[in-house]
């Protein structure tokens, strides 16, 4: 620990500084800098750029400075298209969370671009959170409209991330290595930000340059089944997933997969910037996962177990989930951020946080919260308030009454929820 001891009264300041430090070491241009050689296409004849997700602009930037007069052409979805974005490079604005028009407009795009490529090419595939809604080339048979009832379904069950991607990929002619397939027979050469825990690369963006092949047909309908999916799923969809196994093309024998960043890189240097603030500072774990409200309460038992060690930073990464009942409004950060506040209910010098690394937190305009023992206080009528609004998955107009809320905008990059909590 340096410095002097630090004030709980600069709790707020402490959170956004942590966050500011992890967020630059995943900043995605220096990512790409970092990972991306001369070496890599030195040899190739034409080299292409595809991708999606939340990051696309800065990495897709990235990637054009490096190539310089060596890029020949690309296609990005991304949440919102850049006013003056590099030359050569098209952006479409795609959906998040839910897929819409632009969306497939991109897939049409990045499947026809790809339709030129020969042995000598190079494919760079840039990938980050949100490429799963924000690229799509749906399987003959499925509408815009089946995807948005279907994608909705997954992200309202509970389902993990790896559950939600077994349903996705049978519907998808991208996912599941089928952008790979696609740019056959170029070389491919994926840069990866990773926003799933465990960083397992069939999960981010649900893997469109991780072939995955046939060999669990069965594994979407088991889903659909374990979360009682099935009437709220078109027919079109259902049909889709009974179909069985389809004949796919062999794997292109040349893909590469880099990891470029994640939210252990992110950890390790809010850890350090904790530490510089007068913190004993520790980064926990990257894989915290579960109901949102279950883990807003491990968060709040851990750091309550610490409060006799003196100044304590207790840093965590992970992605939560949300099994939605009721009607209000909220993201899996302001529900983890509300339980955690009923969890410390009163208790003093000690300061809690979650937070989307996106800046977006569900369809709200928050990227999450910080919470402390008065957000909810000592008050019993207060404290059921609290509990009714988590109960109807409304966390939001809480925590904005209760002065919580962080509201960033979009980052620009995505590297899961990072959860803090401090120990004055």
């Amino acid at each position: 620990m340096t410095g002097a001891r630090p004030r709980f009264a600069d709790h707020g300041a402490h959170i956004l500084a942590l966050r500011a430090a992890a967020l630059r070491a995943v900043e995605p241009r220096a990512a790409v800098e970092r990972w991306l050689r001369p070496e890599d296409f030195a040899d190739a004849e034409q080299v292409y750029v595809v991708g999606a997700g939340k990051a696309g602009v800065g990495m897709a930037t990235a990637v054009a400075a490096r190539l310089g007069e060596r890029l020949t052409a690309g296609v990005l979805s991304v949440p919102q298209a850049p006013a003056h974005g590099p030359d050569r490079l098209t952006f479409i604005e795609g959906g998040h969370p839910q897929p819409t028009e632009g969306t497939l407009r991109a897939g049409r795009a990045t499947a026809e671009l790809l339709r030129a490529t020969t042995p000598r090419d190079l494919v760079l595939v840039l990938i980050s959170g949100g490429a799963s809604a924000l690229l799509e080339l749906p399987r003959p048979g499925l509408t815009l409209a089946d995807l948005q009832q279907a994608n909705a379904a997954l992200l309202r069950s509970g389902a993990a991330i790896h559950e939600v991607n077994a349903v996705r990929t049978r519907l998808s002619q991208l996912k599941g290595g089928g952008l790979a397939r696609l740019a056959q027979p170029a070389r491919v050469l994926g840069l990866i930000l990773s926003d799933v825990v465990g960083n397992a690369l069939a999960s981010i963006g649900s893997g469109p340059t991780v072939p995955t092949g046939t060999a669990d047909p069965g594994a979407a309908l088991r889903v659909v089944d374990k979360y009682g999916l099935r009437p709220q799923l078109p027919a079109a969809v259902l049909r889709q997933l009974e179909g069985g196994s389809e004949p796919e093309a062999e794997a292109p024998p040349l893909v590469e997969n880099r990891l470029i960043g994640s939210s252990a890189l992110a950890g390790e240097a809010a850890v350090a910037e904790a530490q510089a603030l007068g913190f004993t500072a520790e980064w926990v774990a990257d894989d915290w996962q579960g109901e949102a409200r279950a883990v807003g309460v491990r968060l709040a038992e851990l750091v309550l177990r610490r409060r006799a060690r003196g100044p304590q930073c207790l840093l965590i990464g992970g992605e939560t989930t949300v099994t939605v009942r009721g009607q209000g409004r909220g993201g899996r950060n302001q529900e983890t951020a509300l339980a955690a506040a009923v969890a410390i209910a009163g208790v003093p010098d000690v300061a809690l946080a979650s937070l989307a690394t996106d800046g977006i937190d569900g369809p709200t305009d928050a990227a999450g919260a910080i919470v402390t023992g008065a957000t909810v206080g000592d008050d019993p009528q207060r404290r059921l308030a609290a509990q009714r609004h988590l109960d109807d998955n409304d966390a939001y107009p809480f925590l904005q009454a209760a002065g919580a809320l962080v509201v960033t905008g979009a980052t620009g990059t995505n590297v899961n929820d990072l959860m803090m909590g401090l120990v004055y």
